[in-house]
């Protein structure tokens, strides 16, 4: 499990517009650093050491499953906000900025080079100088899969069984059972039995 949250931490979560910046909050800072070096030791490990990262990802997380799988590199911010259920796979290079909650449901397919930002900030200059930011929670429902190179932005929810496209940004929530593809990111089409592949053979 995680490290325990303050309560800048959970004003973080409150979805709230606030000011400030890392440099204002040592715990902030302190966090941050906490995160960079695990990440950093598990990144660079050997192949093999696979209980020793996993070991490390139990320390990192909020909650991860022992049937989950993180390959690295893996960057995030703080850790403790996010949540990967059973059979979920992460591929390599995801990037989870976690300043509110991340919660991969079940048996979950994450590609290559995704991105999961919870965090923005303002778009006025002079505000977003002084760090006017505002984190939404991500989730990934589900039996859901991201192909490489995905970017989800803050307060989307996947729906259980969706299936985003290689290099999508998705900018609003998507529905359950869909493909969904592009910049900004919309539902294609429903999936259906017509996807289901005939003539699959054992490797």
């Amino acid at each position: 499990m995680g490290m325990k949250k303050d309560n800048i931490f959970e004003k973080l979560e409150s979805q709230q517009w606030l000011y400030g910046s890392a440099n204002d909050y040592p715990e902030v800072l302190a966090a941050l650093r906490r995160a960079a070096d695990v990440c950093h030791q598990i990144n660079f490990m050997p192949p093999y050491e696979v209980d020793k990262r996993r070991v490390l990802l139990k320390e990192l997380l909020g909650e991860i499953s022992d049937t989950a799988t993180v390959n690295p590199p893996f960057r995030c911010d703080f850790g403790f906000n996010i949540y990967i259920g059973q059979g979920s796979v992460i591929n390599f290079n995801l990037t989870v900025l976690d300043e509110a909650s991340v919660t991969i449901e079940d048996n979950v397919m994450i590609g290559p080079n995704c991105q999961l930002i919870t965090i923005t900030h303002a778009l006025d200059e002079e505000q977003r100088v002084d760090g006017v930011m505002q984190a939404r929670p991500i989730r990934i429902c589900k039996g859901a899969w991201l192909a490489a190179g995905v970017t989800v932005l803050p307060g989307v929810t996947i729906g259980e069984g969706a299936v985003i496209g290689a290099g999508s940004v998705v900018t609003k929530s998507i529905p359950a059972g869909v493909l969904a593809v592009g910049n900004p990111c919309h539902v294609l089409r429903s999936i259906d039995d017509g996807d289901i592949v005939d003539g699959v053979t054992e490797m």
